[in-house]
């Protein structure tokens, strides 16, 4: 049971910690009654357990578009999973109308912050845009392509590596060095992040 009051516009809490739920043995429902406390206070990791809990819940428990509209939540604040997330619902019309340049656009997000299946993505993305493209086009397409996935491939991402290899089959050595020299220059312009 989560306890509140209200003062001066703060709510406080009593109760709302993960560790009381475990100490007591509480169940699953007040797991997710916290979340949703903090969901609704803005905890974007919250949100994204909300959107995950209801894209992957069996039966009636299911709802696409709760998830959709939780993930969206944490995407706005920059939270990577939640915008890939996002872009696979985009993608496959789960939950939120089937929108490719949706999709597209929250993969880039995620792709951005370092998100290797986001990146995978995307290479997957700009190989398709490959397939009746100006023959210019193209080129740019897979240069692009080759960068996601090699960018993927670098963080050990399934299949990236192959992918990347695959498509250089159909590149020049000056696409492939192209490709390698944008994806060396994505990686120094991220920031350093602190490992825990």
């Amino acid at each position: 049971m989560l306890l509140a009051f209200e003062r001066k516009g703060y709510i406080v809490s009593l109760m709302n910690k993960t560790w009381y739920c475990n100490l007591f043995g509480l169940s699953d429902a007040c797991r997710f009654e916290i979340s949703q406390a903090k969901a609704a206070h803005g905890d974007a990791d919250a949100q994204f357990w909300l959107g995950l809990r209801f894209a992957n819940a069996q039966g009636k428990t299911q709802d696409y578009t709760q998830a959709a509209g939780w993930y969206l939540k944490a995407a706005t604040q920059n939270h990577a999973l939640a915008q890939f997330n996002l872009g696979m619902m985009h993608s496959s019309g789960q939950g939120v109308s089937k929108d490719s340049a949706q999709a597209v656009m929250w993969f880039t997000k995620a792709a951005v912050q370092g998100d290797p299946a986001a990146q995978f993505n995307l290479g997957l993305t700009q190989r398709f845009a490959i397939a009746g493209a100006p023959p210019l086009d193209a080129v740019e397409f897979r240069i692009e392509a080759y960068k996601w996935f090699h960018l993927a491939a670098t963080k050990g991402y399934l299949g990236a590596k192959i992918a990347s290899e695959t498509l250089t089959h159909d590149m020049t050595l000056d696409d492939v060095a192209e490709g390698s020299r944008r994806a060396a220059a994505f990686i120094v312009a991220q920031p350093v992040q602190l490992q825990n």
